[in-house]
């Protein structure tokens, strides 16, 4: 299978996406190009100018921080093995991208939120539902509020990407109205014992793309050599890298590129949104971006399905489930890691 390698590139590039929310055709074409530029080439880039404000920022640290200092009890108290949507407090050791290394943080997951009554909680839909909020002060109020606002950064960078490869309106962004979008606040703990190494293991991620924001140094990403490249720490910035099911959507043309978190001695929290598509959508490379007789290079797979087959295999309490029968792996469930840039370099040693 013949897929899009990025290139030896040695830097991020930077991109200004304030264009994408104004009314400049001209200035919105332009950040669409580069947008595509960067997809193609890199798979990670930084968008700046992206409109959350600083205090919404400030105040998703502020509710973290209380959050990850609060006792381990009470945290487990919010254990996402109690949930019934995988929402929820992830103590250390609870994942591995990796199965042959834990992964050196915790973390708090939620996403879109849906009322009891909407169909797809009713339908028992996975991963779908209302989130679990601890009992802190403000603390749904101020995460949700910078959720719903990295979801319309994601939103906007939808209908960039859609401008990047020429698709009419909505034939991307019409497959991310409800969709099973993460956000994950992340903590990795002050390690006073920990050699400059491995903390989260090399992986692409399983969604559209996903947009990060740091508190500290840290990630690295592949390159087409095989490198790992720095990604610097910028305050000013989210971090954009793209994701399995755009890759396939593009038929390999967009790189979801591999990439890892070193362990480092400094305390540091991060903040991804994983942009996924609605979990009923269909993906497979669009027939509008193949050549005449070209073969597409992805078989098709369901979103939904696909994201919650590779979140049984990462997490040690829906192993459980699985083996001891109380879920089941989706039908056409594929292997852990098997796909993007990570994976065709597993097949390639």
């Amino acid at each position: 299978m013949t897929t899009r390698q990025p290139t030896a590139f040695e830097s991020i590039p930077a991109i200004d996406i304030a264009p994408l929310f104004g009314s400049d055709v001209q200035a919105q074409q332009a950040t669409a190009e580069a947008l595509g530029r960067a997809a193609r080439e890199v798979g990670f880039f930084y968008v700046i100018n992206h409109g959350i404000s600083e205090a919404r920022q400030q105040a998703l640290f502020d509710q973290t921080k209380r959050l990850f200092e609060l006792p381990l009890q009470r945290k487990m108290d919010y254990y996402i093995g109690k949930s019934d949507n995988h929402r929820g407090y992830v103590p250390a050791g609870e994942e591995a991208p990796d199965p042959s290394k834990a992964d050196a943080k915790e973390a708090f997951d939620l996403s879109f939120e849906l009322p009891d009554d909407h169909p797809e909680v009713r339908a028992g839909t996975p991963m779908m539902g209302a989130n679990v909020w601890p009992d802190i002060d403000g603390f749904a109020d101020d995460v949700y509020a910078y959720y719903q606002d990295v979801f319309a950064v994601g939103r906007a960078l939808m209908g960039g990407f859609e401008q990047a490869l020429g698709l009419e309106a909505n034939t991307l962004l019409g497959e991310v109205t409800e969709p099973p979008s993460q956000l994950r606040l992340i903590h990795y703990p002050y390690d006073p014992n920990a050699q400059d190494a491995q903390g989260i293991g090399a992986h692409t991620d399983y969604e559209c793309f996903t947009l990060l924001r740091p508190t500290a140094p840290g990630l690295e990403v592949m390159n087409g050599a095989g490198e790992w490249v720095d990604v610097p720490y910028r305050d000013d910035a989210l971090v954009v890298n793209i994701g399995d099911m755009l890759e396939i959507w593009t038929n390999g043309a967009f790189v979801a590129t591999s990439h890892r978190v070193r362990k480092v001695k400094e305390e540091r929290y991060s903040f991804p949104l994983f942009f996924a598509a609605d979990y009923h959508s269909q993906v497979a490379p669009l027939p509008q971006l193949l050549k005449d007789g070209e073969t597409p290079n992805y078989e098709p797979l369901s979103a939904g399905d696909h994201l919650w087959a590779q979140t049984i295999q990462t997490f040690n309490y829906l192993k459980k489930r699985l083996a001891d029968g109380e879920i089941e792996l989706p039908d056409g469930a594929r292997g852990a890691g098997t796909l993007g840039q990570h994976a065709r370099h597993k097949d390639e040693a």
